[in-house]
Order: structure tokens, then C-alpha cells, then sequence
């Protein structure tokens, strides 16, 4: 690690999404300078890096949000250089707060990658899993006197609340549902504890087919 890097602490931050003409816009958080941006021909899926962004000193791994899927495409206009490499992936660029980052193309996904893309969001080692979409911390139930929106054993459905996240002061509310998971499934086991926090792509369900 070099010393620059040694004197930033890596969180994470996660890119905000817009659609538009059959393509998805993944755009920039936060005001700073991005680095090592997914080549041209990566597949991008939720919960995945798509580079880091240097935020006044502080260096976040930046994940891609719940709508994002597809293939990393050249925004139109922008010229690679002999390597296939885009000007962001050379070095630190500054960005906006909504600047566009990475253009994805859902239709350039062959069906083999999209069924591995899907497997491999539903299941781990322990089986059918429901994951985070993005980084916060876990709430189990909506107040502290309230009950929990699932438990163990409890078979869930497709749009059913499962927790709270809280990402910069704001809680935001998680639905079960996703590529490859099961419309009905039962909740085998609760990973996470109340307030524990929660990176993209962590397992928050392990499950099995209701």
C-alpha cells in the first residue's frame, strides 16, 4: 500500500442509477475523484465495485446500485486509446455530484451471463440467499417496540418488507425479490443483528423454496 492510500480509510459509497433508451446511467454520489473504472465489456451487476472514489481524503470503494445490469459500454463519442482503455480508467478523475460514470447496455448481456449473474446473486455456500443492495445499517423492525418484519421460519413473498437500512441518516426500506430467488421462499436464518452495518452484497437471508 502506498502511503497516499495508507492515510485514507476505504468505506463504501453507492452509485445512484438512471434510466433512459433501453441503457442504465450509473452517476456519481458524491462530489471527488474517481478511479479504476470498469473496462469497456465488463458485466455489471448490483453490489459489484465499479472503481473508488476519493471523497475530501477519504477513499470509498464505489458499488453499483439495485437497477444496474449490462455491459460496460464507451459513452458515445468517447475515444479509447490503443489499448481499449476511456480517459476515466488512466487516472483519477474529478466528478460531480450526478456525474455520468459508467453506461451500461442490458441488451449486450448474452443468456449465459445473465443466468450465471443471477445464480450467483441467489446463492452461496449456504445455499438460496436475499443479499443487501447496497451498504447501511440493518434494522430488523420498523421502532424498537415494534415486532420484526420477518423471523425464522417465516415464508415471505416477493414485494414482503424485510428490514430497514439506514444510509446517511435515511432509512430506507428493503423488499424481498430479485433475479433467481423463488417467488415464496421460508427464512431459514437472519444473518445480520439490529444496526449491525451492512456492505453491498452481504447476505441479510438464508433461505429455501416455500
Amino acid at each position: 500500500m502506498d502511503a497516499e492510500a495508507g492515510r485514507m480509510y476505504e468505506s463504501t459509497l453507492t452509485a445512484e442509477a438512471e434510466v433512459a433508451d433501453g441503457r442504465v446511467t450509473l452517476t456519481s454520489p458524491a462530489v471527488g475523484l474517481w478511479r479504476e473504472a470498469p473496462a469497456p465489456g465488463t458485466l455489471i451487476r448490483p453490489g459489484v465495485s465499479i472503481g473508488r472514489l476519493e471523497v475530501l481524503g477519504t477513499l470509498y470503494r464505489l458499488i453499483a446500485p439495485e437497477r444496474a445490469f449490462g455491459i460496460v459500454v464507451a459513452p458515445d463519442g468517447e475515444a479509447a486509446d490503443e489499448r481499449g482503455v476511456t480517459p476515466p480508467q488512466r487516472a483519477r478523475q474529478p466528478v460531480d455530484y450526478g456525474a455520468a460514470l459508467v453506461l451500461l447496455d442490458p441488451e449486450a448481456v448474452s443468456a449465459g451471463e445473465a443466468a450465471v449473474a443471477a445464480s450467483d446473486a441467489a446463492h452461496s455456500a449456504d445455499g438460496l440467499v436475499f443479499r443487501a443492495s447496497t451498504s447501511g445499517r440493518f434494522y430488523g423492525r420498523p421502532a424498537p417496540d415494534r415486532d420484526a418484519f420477518i423471523s425464522a421460519d417465516d415464508t415471505i413473498e416477493v414485494g414482503q418488507t424485510v428490514c430497514l437500512l439506514e444510509v446517511m441518516k435515511t432509512f430506507h426500506r428493503v423488499s424481498y425479490g430479485g433475479p433467481g430467488l423463488p417467488e415464496r421462499a421460508r427464512v431459514l436464518e437472519i444473518v445480520p443483528k439490529d444496526e449491525q452495518d451492512l456492505a453491498a452484497g452481504d447476505v441479510i437471508l438464508i433461505l429455501e423454496p416455500a
